[in-house]
């Protein structure tokens, strides 16, 4: 039998569906069963799609008996954030606008894997367009932290951190925009990649690609264990011949990255503000284990990271609220809930002029510290999970994530300690563009170094 709680890597699920130790429907049926008993105290998955999941499972059941492997992850079911497009299946984005909109067609990342043999359980719950680090909105509430039901799971793909942390996905899709992958991975206190700007395509997601700031959003997996990352990223990324930004790059091996050759730079306090105590332990702890290993370990921040969240700020208000218009009325949205919308001032054509070249300045700078360095070791947040509600009270603890939009350069994030109020504390490791190998290799051996961390309280029975 399959216990989705075990925290299975999707290696050994395939092998065991594709070796016929279990069957897919069985494997549907149980993560189904998890849904039910964990959801009605997450608000995780907004959107259930059992009847057709069972029927996809009972065929990749049949053609597994005629010989026919479907792909990779033959029978393995999956959640996907409720920003992409799902063909058949109401895909809302969070807005009110399409409360009932239901696609013709798969986005690009979820057509890939269904192509990969993946089968769709169901959508998890975002914010509005995307655009803020709380899973909460109009149409469907708000989603809570598995570890503690009085926290919030992050956001934007604070749905998906929640339900594969609490047993009831193998593996979602989200998407990044200054956080939106990483910030819940950390609040839920599971794995994920933003990969590098130009590896995956945004086609079919809520928030198009296009714009001023296309740059900044990245798609990329949340999933339980680094391993699952590394089967996953291939699968999703490369050209689709629709987003003109996505680029034929090779993806490197993580398997052939020599650990004790790399230099590893960490920080704790960004210039913007520190991390709180507990989170610079966590760093400072993962980091002593490098150090142990004989790799090169020195405390370092890139130059110029001090500029982010001013920069990062500017970048983002300096259309006036004028993309944000244009998506409200492009989906017949009147009521939504992004509180900023009319309090930024569009930049004239000379501010708008220097404030790009500031961003290309700052981009230059930050890539000095890959003269001296191979990968970036930080912070995801300053904070653990925050008490729903209190996102918005500093949005500076937020920088360690969108720093990192800013550039465009890939990063992991996966579990490195637990708080004193038994939460989640994340890590963060970057690295230069296109080598998300390097981010991933150390993020293997570091999950194996800091060995296992306590499930979240929602997987008790329901009372």
């Amino acid at each position: 039998m399959i216990d989705p709680e075990n925290q299975q890597s999707l290696s050994s699920l395939a092998s065991a569906i594709q070796t016929n130790q279990v069957s897919s429907r069985e494997v549907v049926e149980s993560y189904l069963r998890q849904i039910r008993r964990v959801n009605p105290k997450l608000n995780a998955v907004v959107r259930l799609s059992a009847e057709s999941a069972l029927a996809q499972a009972t065929r990749a059941d049949q053609a597994l008996t005629k010989g026919t492997l479907l792909g990779p992850l033959h029978g393995i079911p999956m959640t996907i954030k409720d920003s992409f497009d799902t063909a058949g299946i109401v895909s809302t984005g969070g807005t009110l606008g399409r409360s009932d909109f239901i696609p013709t067609r798969d986005a690009t990342v979820v057509s890939r894997l269904r192509a990969a043999g993946a089968i769709l359980l169901g959508k998890t719950n975002t914010s509005e367009f995307t655009l803020s680090y709380d899973a909460d909105n109009l149409l469907y509430g708000r989603t809570s932290n598995p570890y503690d039901l009085q926290r919030s799971s992050g956001g934007s793909s604070g749905g998906a951190a929640a339900i594969v942390a609490a047993g009831g996905s193998p593996f979602d899709i989200g998407s990044d925009y200054g956080g939106s992958l990483r910030y819940p991975a950390h609040c839920c206190g599971v794995c994920t990649i933003k990969p590098t700007s130009g590896r995956v395509p945004r086609t079919g997601h809520i928030l198009p690609f296009g714009g001023m700031l296309d740059s900044f959003q990245q798609v990329g997996p949340i999933a339980r264990r680094v391993e699952d990352l590394q089967l996953l990223l291939p699968l999703i990324c490369g050209p689709d011949n629709i987003d003109p930004s996505i680029v034929p790059m090779p993806l490197a091996e993580p398997g052939s990255i020599e650990l004790g050759s790399l230099r590893v730079s960490y920080h704790t306090d960004n210039g913007i503000l520190p991390a709180s105590p507990e989170t610079r332990e966590v760093v400072r702890r993962a980091a002593a284990i490098l150090e142990q290993e004989r790799l090169v370990v020195e405390e370092a921040r890139p130059a110029g990271l001090e500029q982010s969240y001013e920069l990062g700020l500017g970048l983002w208000s300096a259309d006036g609220g004028a993309m944000i218009e244009r998506l409200l009325t492009e989906h017949g949205t009147e009521e939504h809930t992004i509180p900023w919308l009319g309090l930024a001032k569009p930049l004239d054509a000379g501010q708008l002029d220097a404030l790009l070249v500031r961003w290309y300045q700052y981009r230059s700078s930050m890539l000095s510290i890959f003269q001296d360095y191979d990968l970036i070791l930080c912070p995801v947040n300053a904070h653990p999970a925050l008490a729903h509600g209190a996102i918005g009270a500093d949005l500076r603890a937020f920088s360690y994530t969108s720093a990192y939009n800013l550039t465009g350069w890939p990063a992991v994030v996966l579990r490195g300690g637990t708080s004193a109020t038994g939460l989640p504390i994340g890590l963060q490791i970057v690295a230069a563009p296109w080598r998300e190998d390097l981010a991933l290799a150390l993020a293997a051996f570091l999950e194996q170094a800091l060995g296992t961390f306590p499930q979240p309280g929602c997987s008790e029975p329901i009372s």
